[in-house]
């Protein structure tokens, strides 16, 4: 198994907690009233004026004129026609420093040359889709069965969205129960089922706007990082049809923003085992990220089945995924005849799923993140970026919260994510969305001002790095967090 991670030295997740506990005890620091609107008229008014006319003229014919999760939408979003290795250009010229990567497929940086070549030789060729077999569906899951020490099959899918869903169709099929337990706060795409207990831990179903409550009957949701939690109710699940599966985002729900220890991944392998639930990691972001053999290489785990999406298609369309161990993944069969195998199939499927362009584009990828070390250089640039950022924390004087897991790397300044809800204790529920409501909101002021200053974020608290990035161009966008960081001050009060 390669042992090449991003990670070099693994967070203390207690006192990153702890930290955090502080951080939402604090008065909302945030950028300075006068400096947004500055920003608004100076930056956002006058340089991104073709930006703001596109955006009102698409606002008539897509819903927010806007089709985006990822995208920033305040003052509105910007118009973005070109994005190379770890830079990102406007529609109006402007340059940004692009710690978004897509959302974090793109290890190598965005466009690499070494795939864009590849993926035009293809469509010279073969075009983007066929419906049939193609050699680099083969090379693909090969070169994710030969990472990945678990995946022993790899069958490939629209999107992580897909690849979940599919999930837990094989994880009943293969263990005859019925519960899904996930946790708390993490992100396992928006279909029905796993759209529970999202971005804040005890949220429930009160994410999950046009979802049936019905739908939720056989998923629950456990605490992050509680084994306690898990235990009880597996074992309460042994009464009520089960558990068939346990799925967890390896670094914590999402993407690491509850920081878990070390061990605590060792732990739900080990009560999956003991209750008979499948483990599924969702790698959809640390696959190919924290390292080749993925996440659960370096916390030496075996899950059942994993799931892959973002890079295995190198940033290109059609990226998603399960692998995992034969006596699962044979319920995966595909083709018009099951080869005389009498085993019961998941509906799954999609007519421009392991497309072609997809396979080639993400085959080429991965050859690319093994042969430069892009997982080992994107995590150099993370720990520079990280304590950069919290060198400039203390200069400032700012409560913000600076940690990482290799590339993956979190700034907190509001803590909007580190609530949680305590159905015991209903009275307090409204107060509890009511802060997280006020701190995301503060949160759109930030990633704004970062717009401004030319850093492109998700969602104002993460920031992904690529193998793209230099220490001199690491250095060039802490300066730029340096002017954001002078112009922070405690909300002022509405009364």
């Amino acid at each position: 198994m390669d042992t090449r991670f991003a990670i070099t030295e693994y967070h203390d997740a207690q006192e990153v907690t702890k930290q955090l506990d502080n951080l939402i005890k604090q008065p909302i620091y945030t950028i300075k009233p006068d400096v947004l609107k500055k920003y608004e008229e100076e930056y956002f008014g006058k340089k991104c004026a073709k930006s703001k006319e596109m955006i009102e003229e698409a606002k008539q014919v897509i819903p927010g004129g806007v089709q985006h999760n990822l995208a920033f939408n305040y003052p509105f979003p910007l118009v973005f026609t070109k994005a190379e290795g770890m830079k990102l250009y406007d529609i109006d010229g402007n340059e940004y420093f692009d710690f978004l990567q897509a959302g974090g497929p793109t290890v190598l940086g965005s466009n690499p040359k070494e795939v864009r070549d590849q993926v035009i030789d293809l469509l010279n060729t073969c075009g983007p889709s066929t419906g049939l077999f193609h050699e680099f569906e083969y090379k693909l899951a090969k070169k994710i069965s030969d990472s990945v020490e678990s995946v022993d099959m790899f069958r490939m899918q629209g999107s992580g969205t897909e690849a979940c869903m599919t999930a837990v169709r094989v994880a009943r099929l293969a263990t005859g129960k019925k519960n899904i337990l996930k946790m708390g706060g993490a992100y396992h795409g928006w279909s029905d089922q796993l759209g529970y207990g999202i971005r804040v831990p005890g949220s429930k179903f009160t994410q999950a706007s046009g979802v049936p409550l019905y739908l939720f009957k056989h998923t629950q949701e456990f605490f992050p990082g509680d084994l306690e939690d898990l235990e009880r109710k597996l074992w309460l699940n042994q009464f009520n049809g089960g558990t068939a599966a346990v799925f967890i985002e390896p670094i914590g729900p999402e993407s690491g923003t509850t920081p878990l220890d070390y061990d605590f991944n060792r732990g739900v392998e080990r009560l999956c085992r003991k209750y008979g639930a499948l483990l599924v990691f969702d790698e959809v972001v640390t696959g190919f990220r924290i390292g080749m053999a993925g996440a659960q290489g370096f916390f030496g785990v075996s899950p059942d089945l994993t799931i892959f999406g973002k890079v295995i298609a190198g940033g290109y369309p059609g990226a998603g995924g399960v692998g995992g161990k034969k006596q699962y993944m044979k319920h995966l069969g595909a083709g018009l005849d099951d080869s005389g195998i009498k085993v019961k199939k998941a509906f799954t499927g999609g007519t421009m799923t392991a497309n072609p362009l997809s396979c080639c584009a993400g085959y080429f990828t991965l050859e690319e993140i093994d042969k430069q070390n892009a997982c080992q250089k994107a995590g150099e640039m993370g720990d520079r970026l990280t304590q950069g950022l919290q060198e400039l924390v203390t200069k400032h004087g700012l409560p913000f919260v600076v940690w990482n897991e290799g590339s993956v790397c979190h700034l907190e300044t509001v803590g909007t994510m580190h609530y949680s809800i305590d159905w015991c204790k209903p009275w307090k529920i409204p107060g509890v969305l009511s802060a997280t409501s006020e701190r995301k909101k503060e949160m759109q002021y930030m990633g704004a001002a970062y717009m401004a200053e030319g850093l492109v974020t998700l969602a104002g608290s993460r920031l992904y790095t690529s193998a793209a990035y230099t220490p001199k161009m690491i250095d060039q966008a802490l300066q730029c967090f340096d002017k954001v960081f002078a112009n922070v001050a405690v909300k002022p009060s509405n009364k």
